[in-house]
C-alpha cells in the first residue's frame, strides 16, 4: 500500500475490512463503495462505531458501470471477494476503472479463490465453484491467467501472487 494517498475498495460489503484497514493504516484515506443499498447503510454504520477521521463515507459504485464511477482517481484499489461472486462484467468493469483511476506504478489489490494451470485446485474451491454456479450462471471461481489477461488489456501488470489461508490468493497488478 503507498504511504499516504486514497485507497478505493470496491464492493466493501459490510464494511468491516474498511474498518480494520483505515485503523491500520492512518496515513491513508479510505473509501469504500458498493452497489447494494443494504451494504451501503453497513458500512455507514460501521463507520460510525469506528469513528475513524480516515474512513470516508461510502459511496454506491456498480464495479461494472467504469464510466459511473464516483471517484476521480485513486492511490491504490482494493477489491475482496468480487470477481467470483459477480458477473465477468464486473471484472471487466474494475479493470477498464482501475486503468483510468490508478497513477502509473499504481496497484490494484484482488484478494478470493482463483483456479490456476498447472496448480492443483483444493476440493472445497471446487465445490464452492459449483455452489456458486448452481446460484448463478455468471458467477464461479475464475482462471487466475484470465484474470490476469484481462488486466493486461487495460494496462495492468500482474505483479505478485501470494497465498493465503482457505485456499484463497491476494494478487497484486500494476499500472504501467
Amino acid at each position: 500500500m503507498p504511504a499516504a494517498g486514497l485507497i478505493l475498495e470496491i464492493a466493501a460489503g459490510t464494511g468491516e475490512h474498511a474498518v480494520h484497514n483505515a485503523a491500520a493504516l492512518p496515513s491513508i484515506q479510505w473509501q469504500p463503495t458498493d452497489p447494494d443499498p443494504e451494504a451501503l447503510a453497513s458500512i455507514a454504520a460501521w463507520r460510525v462505531h469506528a469513528s475513524l477521521a480516515n474512513l470516508l463515507p461510502p459511496l454506491q459504485l456498480d464495479a461494472a458501470a467504469p464510466a459511473t464511477w464516483p471517484v476521480a482517481g485513486a492511490d491504490a484499489i482494493v477489491n475482496i471477494n468480487m470477481i467470483h461472486i459477480s458477473p465477468w462484467a464486473a471484472a471487466q468493469g474494475l479493470m477498464q476503472g482501475a486503468s483510468r483511476l490508478l497513477p502509473p506504478g499504481g496497484q490494484l489489490f484482488l484478494y478470493g479463490p482463483y483456479l490456476e494451470r498447472d496448480v492443483e485446485t483444493a476440493p472445497s474451491n471446487l465445490s464452492f465453484d459449483l455452489s456458486l454456479k448452481h446460484r448463478n450462471p455468471a458467477w464461479g471461481i475464475r482462471q487466475l491467467d484470465d484474470v490476469a489477461a484481462l488486466a493486461n488489456q487495460h494496462g495492468l501488470m500482474l505483479a505478485e501472487r501470494i497465498a493465503m489461508p482457505a485456499n484463497n490468493l491476494v494478487v497484486i497488478f500494476k499500472k504501467l
